[in-house]
């Protein structure tokens, strides 16, 4: 069996064979019928490997949020673990100890001390203390207008196309 690439030439071949006066109407269709035959078949190929490694992926893909969430769980008990036993250190008064296996330590957060702002209106903070931003385009209204007349600033693209296989 040729390979899409082949066939594809094989295309051309018949096209040029269109434009030869010399080769009879029969000769195409019969070539022509060939190839259409044998790009059906590797099409079906292609479709059946494309609709596997798809099936694959999805699998994949649940198996990952799956192992996540997993993941979550065991995130959130270790650190329900963690959050309790060093409630009970508080509670009880006793920062630091060892066992045989562990030491155990309750202390300060290292690094930058937590921002918290006091005002929810940032209009309130000095112009001093803020990040100038320039504008950035609202693309949903944009495309809105777009849809309704032209601007000189901005146009629509034309939509992609891709193969589909069901």
């Amino acid at each position: 069996m040729s390979s899409l690439y082949q066939i594809t030439e094989n295309y051309d071949a018949v096209l040029n064979m269109l434009y030869d006066e010399e080769i009879d109407e029969q000769t195409i269709l019969d070539t022509l019928e060939s190839i259409e035959g044998e790009f059906e078949d590797k099409a079906d190929g292609y479709a059946k490997l494309y609709k596997t490694l798809k099936y694959d992926a999805e699998i994949i893909k649940s198996e990952i949020e799956r192992l996540r969430a997993r993941l979550n769980t065991f995130e959130n008990r270790s650190q329900a673990l963690k959050d309790t036993l060093e409630a009970n250190m508080k509670q009880i008064g006793k920062t630091k100890f060892k066992t045989t296996l562990f030491s155990f330590n309750i202390q300060k957060n290292g690094g930058l001390q937590p921002l918290r702002f006091d005002v929810l209106d940032v209009n309130k903070i000095p112009k001093n203390y803020l990040i100038p931003q320039d504008p950035i385009p609202n693309n949903e209204k944009i495309r809105s207008l777009l849809e309704t007349k032209q601007v000189p600033w901005a146009h629509l693209e034309p939509r992609g196309e891709s193969l589909r296989i069901r």
